[in-house]
């Protein structure tokens, strides 16, 4: 199904994001291999479909709008493919932080580790679980890639695009392996923040509103200026983030607030409170941080510590300087008015939210 008319609102374009996607999924059902079980691709539909703010596809459609071009499918289904990369990204994600659960339901690869011990297969369940979910989030990036090629626009266009798209893949593929390194690394500030810029700000705001603007034509001018407002952005999601990983309400964010605490996740927000932590903070940080038996007892202390140290004032103030900084480029920005609104009013959205 493809929508060729509609509001260009946030949720109007979330819709025809949606529709677009529900018709490229469906086209791949009849070129779905003979003989291979049907589990992974219906798993995947739902996956996608499933719900998500798809901030992507909207900061690149904006992006493509603040260069001067006008509303039409093309530009939609080039947005929308976004989102089947950033479905590969958590299903991975999701693997090597061990996470259960995903916009309130099983993860990918704890859907294929139940489904194997139900039905009493062979072998390993959780392992069954990691390498389906890693073949599934493969089959996410191929899809992408085809659905951004066969989005509609010029084969100039998409070449133009396509350039900020392989480096977005490549930064967030980075920004990964950092995540794992910083996780036996010193644990400091600056080690935390590189790898939020890398592994998420980019990949969320900055390569998106990018790769819109690129599509379009844009010069290196916009192309820098909506960097600058992208940037620190991205670094203020990502940080609000972090704080919703510890301190939000299951119920809304759909993900445990004891996954990060388990996993001894190396966010900016601990990186403070190790940092401004007295003898008594320091040694419990250091039994509770990271103990994958941590109870909701201990998720409770470590969240009392995070907030006596500063750390959570802290956090909030620095997404603070970084949301007025991004507005502040927009404001010097040279894009197309209805853009800037929209933008602006995104970026609203992108912070002051619960999930």
């Amino acid at each position: 199904m493809t929508v060729t008319v509609a509001p260009t609102d946030a949720s109007g374009l979330r819709a025809r994001f949606d529709a677009e996607l529900a018709g490229f999924l469906e086209r791949q059902g009849p070129d779905w291999p003979d003989g291979a079980p049907r589990g992974v691709f219906t798993a995947l539909q739902r996956f996608v479909l499933a719900g998500g703010k798809r901030l992507r596809p909207l900061f690149c459609y904006w992006g493509w709008r603040g260069a001067g071009a006008a509303d039409g499918t093309p530009i939609v289904v080039a947005a929308a493919a976004l989102e089947l990369f950033h479905a590969f990204a958590l299903i991975h994600d999701d693997i090597l932080d061990g996470s259960d659960r995903r916009r309130g339901e099983p993860s990918v690869h704890r859907l294929f580790a139940d489904l194997h011990a139900r039905s009493s297969w062979r072998g390993d369940p959780e392992a069954y679980g990691r390498n389906t979910a890693l073949l599934c989030g493969d089959l996410c990036a191929a899809w992408s890639d085809q659905m951004f090629h066969e989005c509609g626009l010029s084969t100039e266009q998409v070449h133009r695009g396509y350039g900020v798209f392989a480096l977005m893949r490549t930064e967030v593929i980075a920004g990964e392996y950092l995540d794992l390194v910083s996780g036996v690394g010193d644990g400091s500030v600056a080690s935390a923040l590189t790898v939020i810029r890398m592994k998420a700000a980019r990949y969320t705001v900055t390569r998106p509103l990018q790769i819109g603007a690129a599509l379009a034509g844009a010069g290196p001018e916009l192309i820098a200026a909506l960097g600058e407002f992208g940037d620190p952005l991205g670094d203020a999601f990502q940080l609000r983030d972090d704080v919703l990983g510890v301190f939000g309400d299951p119920a809304i964010t759909g993900k445990s607030v004891l996954d990060d605490l388990r996993e001894g996740k190396p966010t900016v927000m601990m990186a403070l409170a190790r940092s401004a932590a007295d003898r008594g903070q320091t040694i419990r940080l250091r039994e509770l941080f990271g103990n994958p038996a941590l109870d909701a007892d201990g998720a409770a202390e470590l969240r009392a510590i995070i907030e006596a140290t500063g750390a959570l004032e802290r956090i909030e103030q620095m997404i603070r300087v970084r949301t007025e900084a991004a507005l502040a480029a927009l404001r010097s920005a040279v894009v197309a008015d209805e853009a800037r609104a929209a933008l602006v009013a995104l970026a609203g959205q992108t912070i002051d939210r619960r999930a």
